[in-house]
């Protein structure tokens, strides 16, 4: 940074007079004074994070660095006014619950469509059926808290730049989330990409194959259609379960991934063959980001990561079966650590990060 010991000491005591850091043990030192270590503080700052999913809603209680204290979850209501006021009373009892009213410091959501970054309202998110939406500001009368929102992909980009693992991430990544849907967060040379119109990263709505299975943005072989969790389980079911545009109808589901990968595990040779199809398709559509973005690597978040050791010889044959380079058919897929709840991680990041974050990444 170019500047003297008597800035940084400044810098530092300004810092931890206004509690963003605080002082530790003394470090080792092979000569001259011992260091004192300095650390972020996280602990008692606190955040609830909610992941809104055409399934299920999750909301999860967490302190700055992402670690989790409370976590429920509950039937998603798709009338927004509804919606609006169950999250704000289970909000609200979760913070009295904890003791957490005046330590929390805000609230992120991460939504399954497209928000406009400046107005938080939801422009598009066919999994609810909704467009032209906002939730950001009756919520937050709800709560009487900040309440920042944004797409899911783009918010876990923004998590894995900010809380994941020092030194398996870079400048340049993608972001790619599977669930309910399935969508994008790009990073490239540091800055979150969001596009001229907050809708960059839609790559789970290219098509694969126009005669396929119907999507629920209304199209026909989207990517999404052959790899979300509803399309694996309609694979092993053999009866489709995705819903049209707006119709927002639940049906009954007898099982989950997770069961299905526990099916898989004890032998059931359909259920295998469902997640291992699934792999592929998720190499299919990974090629095409690969070829449009050359990232330096690619993350994958979803339940469906808990099948890694059973798709990624599958997922890396679908790369190599359309990457147009042997360089970028090696480009490293990285998945997301199981129980991590990436999506609550990005809702998380979303009040987090502006605190440390230069406004141009934040």
């Amino acid at each position: 940074m170019n500047i003297g010991r008597g800035v940084v000491t400044s810098i530092i005591q300004e810092l931890i007079g206004e509690g963003t850091i605080y002082e530790g043990a003394t470090g080792h030192a092979a000569r001259g004074r011992r260091p004192t270590m300095l650390y972020v503080r996280t602990q008692d700052r606190l955040v609830v994070a909610v992941d809104i999913r055409f399934s299920r809603t999750f909301i999860m209680l967490s302190d700055f660095a992402g670690t989790q204290i409370a976590l429920e979850s509950f039937d998603t209501n798709f009338a927004p006014d509804l919606l609006v006021a169950e999250l704000g009373e289970r909000i609200n009892r979760l913070l009295a619950s904890h003791g957490a009213r005046g330590r929390c410091e805000g609230v992120g959501v991460v939504v399954p469509g497209m928000v406009e970054r400046m107005s938080g309202r939801i422009l598009s998110a066919p999994q609810l059926g909704w467009r032209d939406v906002d939730i950001r500001s009756a919520l937050a009368d709800e709560i009487e808290l900040p309440v920042s929102i944004e797409n899911a992909p783009l918010a876990c980009a923004l998590a894995q730049m900010w809380l994941g693992q020092r030194g398996n991430s870079s400048d340049n990544f993608v972001y790619v989330t599977v669930s309910d849907g399935v969508g994008a967060g790009i990073v490239l040379n540091g800055q979150l990409i969001r596009g001229a119109s907050d809708s960059a990263g839609e790559f789970g709505h290219n098509p694969i194959d126009r005669n396929g299975p119907q999507c629920l943005c209304g199209a026909h072989g989207c990517w999404e259609a052959y790899t979300s969790n509803q399309a694996t389980l309609s694979r092993y079911l053999g009866r489709e379960l995705t819903p049209m545009w707006g119709q927002s109808t639940r049906q009954a589901v007898p099982l989950t991934i997770e069961d299905l990968i526990s099916r898989a595990r004890g032998g059931d040779v359909r259920a295998a063959g469902a997640i291992e199809a699934t792999g592929h398709y998720l190499g299919v559509g990974i090629a095409g980001i690969v070829n449009a973005l050359n990232p330096s690597q690619v993350f994958l978040g979803g339940e469906i990561t808990g099948a890694w050791d059973m798709i990624e010889s599958a997922v890396r044959e679908g790369i190599l079966e359309r990457a147009l380079t042997r360089a970028a058919a090696a480009t490293p897929v990285v998945p997301e650590q199981m129980g991590g709840y990436p999506r609550l991680r990005g809702a998380t990041a979303l009040v987090a990060a502006p605190h440390f974050a230069a406004p141009r990444v934040a």
